[in-house]
């Protein structure tokens, strides 16, 4: 068993600042005493413990609310991405299969025959429930599905145990001040933005909430030193970076690290990241690992540029193959032991490990190296080509901002790599072609590039290279 979070962490630091939105703040006492109001009147509308809810909302101080709420009547909740499409929000309602659908407004194109606002609950009346003080490891706390990046998402079960074993395994790792304050500017529907939560409560730690990513206003807030601490992916890294530039600062020595995963970083964003001050962490996870798996020390972070790092001290990592290189394989207390729906009776676990589907190698000291998702692996007149290391090679032309490459069908050599890049000044094919010479093997070589506005991403902001042939 463990201790009701909210409550106990209420308990412990009542006038501690828990969440931070907007011009409001909250301590940990009043986000309890709010979300058990908000409990009270679900439970009213006959929302029993046991349920499962899900919910579709914008990252708001009321999300959060709802999110404690839900979890001190003893539901399970399944985060909805708010920018999935409603063919695709429907399946995910189907797939599931919840008691109610709560949403932060009735503007959404999504219907569901039992189905509430925020609005409708906060009008409701209170109805005392049984609270639990203490909470079983194996209750599913969280229900979220995949990006969908290798086929029909699947809905990942992510524990109690999950959760608490992540966060105490990350702050092992980064360590716990008590004047943290984590910046979330990722969805809190996605695992990057609900670990935040998670750890906020176990760490006694302010979260400061934006329902948007806005570089400028990120900026802002840590050369205040209202911040510490952020979680992002590599193009968001980007656009932070070049604000710096732009304006000629640097992040103050008071800002501890950003966490940086959903993929491969290019060394050219670490590179730049560093001239400006910026502790930049490689970090690997997926959602069946409740987030981080591995984290780049700090001390570490040039030394090992472009490493994931070391597993956190829960977790094992081992690569699964004859070769240096394999299929990133991941054991420990942070990965889920099952999905739900058309999924259920997939078993994530082989004899224990859970295989990712990723590809990478540990170098000789164990330090891992993510090199890209299998199922995008291109393979050219037999030739292995990895679409991220020529995404890394691309980056590094002054011109380009970002680049996805994707392998197309052909006769002659079974698959070739095409390009697309979204670049910030005029550049012609021919010079990307012969800077791209310069940079790697002929044969990994792009036969054809394609100049776009954005490159495709899912709501985590994935690069998903299968739509971008889409483009052409």
């Amino acid at each position: 068993m463990f201790p009701n979070l909210l409550l106990k962490r209420a308990y412990l630091t009542p006038e501690r600042t828990a969440l931070r939105f907007g011009e409001e703040a909250w301590t940990f006492q009043q986000l309890y005493n709010e979300a058990n109001e908000f409990a009270e009147k679900l439970h009213a509308k006959g929302i029993q413990p046991g349920m499962r809810i899900a919910i579709l909302s914008s990252s708001n101080a009321e999300l959060v609310i709802a999110i404690h709420g839900c979890l001190q009547l003893g539901c399970e909740l399944v985060m909805l991405n708010e920018r999935l499409s409603e063919v695709e929000l429907n399946y995910q309602l189907h797939d599931s299969k919840p008691n109610i659908l709560l949403v932060d407004n009735y503007e959404r194109e999504i219907n569901y025959n039992q189905r509430f606002s925020f609005h409708d609950i906060h009008n409701n009346k209170r109805k005392v429930y049984a609270m639990e003080r203490d909470w079983p490891k194996s209750r599913t706390i969280s229900i979220m599905y995949t990006s969908g990046t290798t086929g029909s998402p699947k809905g990942v079960r992510q524990s109690l145990e999950n959760h608490a074993m992540n966060a105490t395994g990350s702050a092992l790792h980064l360590g716990i001040h008590p004047d943290d304050c984590w910046l979330c500017v990722v969805p809190l529907f996605h695992i990057s933005g609900f670990s935040i939560l998670m750890r906020s409560v176990l760490y006694g730690m302010t979260v400061s909430l934006h329902t948007k990513f806005d570089p400028e206003k990120v900026v802002d807030e840590i050369l205040e030193g209202a911040a510490t601490r952020m979680s992002l992916v590599a193009v968001m890294l980007q656009r932070i970076v070049s604000v710096l530039e732009n304006r000629n600062q640097y992040f103050p020595d008071s800002f501890q690290s950003i966490l940086v995963g959903g993929g491969p970083v290019p060394l050219s964003y670490l590179e730049r990241a560093i001239e400006r001050n910026i502790p930049v962490l490689q970090t690997y996870g997926m959602t069946e690992t409740a987030s981080q798996t591995t984290t780049l020390s700090s001390e570490d972070a040039i030394r090992k540029l472009g490493s994931s790092g070391k597993p956190l001290f829960f977790a094992d990592v081992r690569i699964d193959g004859e070769e240096k290189m394999g299929e990133i394989c991941i054991k420990g207390p942070h990965v889920t032991k099952g999905y739900i729906g058309a999924a259920e009776s997939k078993k994530p676990l082989l004899n224990g490990w859970l295989h990712t589907g990723d590809i990478g190698y540990l170098d000789e000291e164990g330090y891992l190296f993510v090199v890209d998702r299998r199922s995008d692996l291109i393979i050219s007149g037999g030739e292995n080509i990895y679409p991220a290391e020529l995404e890394q090679a691309l980056v590094k032309h002054p011109a380009v901002v970002e680049a996805g490459v994707t392998g197309r069908q052909d006769d002659k050599w079974g698959q070739i790599p095409i390009a697309f890049v979204v670049v910030k000044e005029l550049v012609s094919i021919e010079e990307l072609a012969a800077f791209m010479k310069t940079q790697i093997a002929s044969y990994k070589l792009p036969k054809e590039y394609y100049f776009i506005e954005e490159l495709p991403r899912n709501g985590a902001n994935k690069l998903v290279r299968r739509e971008l042939l889409n483009l052409i």
